[in-house]
């Protein structure tokens, strides 16, 4: 029995079906009781168990070979990270009590980088986590492809704002579909201790490649326009966001170069989805 966070979004969803497929039992932790429905149908189990809830997520990880660990995402986080601080407090409280056969958490590339990013979360998370007495490992995927879905609207219109830059610069893309089949794959090993697996498409990428994706698939030329990096937390404020630091050093990371994979090429693993696949599948979904 394996228990699943996550199992009404893309990663673990697919991260459900993959074991599913595989003749597993799955446990489906959700937060909504009526977006379980579908699950329950496919004969697993479920578990209602917000992150923050120590006692329903002890329950929801006790009894299972292993579990799957995923946090809501924060995009505008308050100075100090203190909603991770309160994630941590209790996944680690759950995990304790629970005691999984092992735990896969998805992280994210960088999340070794000392540098203030967004992504210091993953990495307050990893240190937390690596100090439990169970198997941990740390699953970081490099940017999601499907984060163009935010281009495909402007792009129907022939140009799509780029926070990418410059348009040429290649960076570690992966689809959910890669992710989700990685921490399956993952789960149904065996190790020992805390170990980290890294995990990227077949190739990288640039906003130039996003750029000519969409025009394959729209039918039309289709160019990308820089951001200036100096309109950016005006810009973020704008749409409601109170502490735009974070995100915008994330993207000068991917940017400059200082946000990448830890380990060398000789231990990261490779997904086979392409990106002019998934933004095919993100233009015939907007439709």
């Amino acid at each position: 029995m394996f228990a699943i966070m996550g199992v009404t979004g893309q990663v673990g969803g697919h991260v459900a079906h993959r074991l599913l497929s595989a003749g597993q039992h799955v446990r489906a932790v959700v937060r909504d009781a009526a977006k379980a429905e579908p699950w329950i149908s496919r004969g697993c189990e479920t578990a209602l168990a917000p992150i923050d809830d120590v006692e329903r997520l002890t329950s929801a990880l006790h009894g299972v070979d292993g579990a799957f660990l995923m946090i809501p995402p924060d995009y505008d986080p308050a100075p100090g990270f203190p909603r991770i601080h309160q994630i941590i407090d209790s996944i680690c409280t759950a995990i304790e009590a629970a005691r999984p056969g092992k735990v896969v958490f998805l992280s994210s590339v960088g999340a070794h980088v000392e540098e203030f990013s967004l992504l210091n979360n993953a990495r307050m998370i990893e240190q937390a986590l690596g100090t439990l007495p169970v198997p941990m490992a740390f699953v970081r995927p490099a940017w999601f492809m499907e984060n163009a879905a935010w281009d495909v609207a402007t792009a129907r219109n022939g140009m799509a704002p780029s926070f990418l830059q410059p348009l040429d610069h290649p960076i570690p893309m992966v689809a959910t579909a890669d992710i989700g089949r990685t921490v399956a794959d993952v789960l149904l090993e065996q190790w020992t201790g805390s170990r980290v697996v890294e995990l990227e498409g077949p190739r990288r990428y640039s906003a130039n490649d996003i750029a000519a994706g969409l025009a394959t698939v729209l039918g039309h030329p289709v160019r990308m326009e820089p951001v200036p990096r100096d309109t950016w937390e005006a810009l973020f404020r704008t749409q409601g966001m109170q502490h735009p630091e974070p995100r915008m050093r994330m993207l000068d990371g991917f940017n400059e170069g200082w946000i990448d994979f830890e380990h060398g090429p000789d231990t990261l693993r490779k997904g086979t989805v392409t990106l002019d696949s998934v933004l095919r599948e993100l233009v015939e979904r907007s439709r």
